[in-house]
């Protein structure tokens, strides 16, 4: 009998796209941040965390001529477009932002499972600490402590419902705004664990199907 070729395919769940964020874009955004965190009268009018689930230190909005200046919009619209073109091979002729905006994390801080607004969301890593912290027993192998987990369905026979993310200094993950998702806090580190993340919508026939 032939050995036949066996191919795995992904033909069920939501696609998620991975990208790198440009250095000048950290650099643009980092920079940004910090100019609030400066500013008593920024900090409060930018304050984003009533509106957000996150038990962390602050959560601001990115200003949207800030976008426009520093390329972010353009960054976010041009990778929504190509992942949706890799994924169903449909071009979109809407992308509207809805917000966007910076997460300061700290230590035994966290975000719990929850999922977006709009059609389409993502989250990039603009700081991260050197140490995460280990595990409080010293033999697990194991550590997700500062991860994102992002979930869909249920464990079955061949079906994993998790997919951990280790943040890294520019990286970005676009997913569909319904995928739920959470950030484990960390330990034994007082630098800050920086993310920026987003909210839009697209063409509306494309997100109906």
């Amino acid at each position: 009998m032939e050995k036949e070729d066996l191919k795995v395919l992904r033909p069920f769940g939501p696609t998620i796209a991975k990208v790198k964020i440009p250095d000048n874009l950290v650099k643009e955004l980092n920079d940004y941040t910090d100019d609030i965190i400066k500013n008593d009268q920024k900090k409060k009018d930018l304050d984003w965390g009533k509106n957000l689930v996150g038990n962390v230190k602050q959560e601001f909005m990115i200003e949207k001529d800030v976008m426009e200046k520093i390329g972010w919009g353009k960054f976010l619209a041009s990778n929504v477009r190509e992942w949706i073109r890799q994924t169903n091979k449909k071009e979109i002729t809407r992308f509207n932002i809805m917000n966007s905006w910076i997460v300061r994390q700290f230590k035994n801080e966290y975000n719990p499972s929850h999922w977006h607004n709009g059609h389409v969301s993502g989250v990039g890593y603009l700081k991260v600490p050197s140490n995460l912290g280990g595990t409080l027993q010293k033999d697990k192998t194991i550590n997700n402590n500062g991860k994102l987990e992002m979930v869909h369905g249920s464990k079955a026979f061949l079906c994993k419902p998790t997919f951990r993310v280790t943040p890294k200094v520019g990286d970005f993950y676009f997913f569909p705004h319904y995928l739920m998702h959470a950030v484990y806090p960390f330990f034994d580190s007082d630098e800050e664990r920086r993310s920026v993340s987003f909210n839009a919508t697209v063409d509306q026939s494309l997100f109906n199907e």
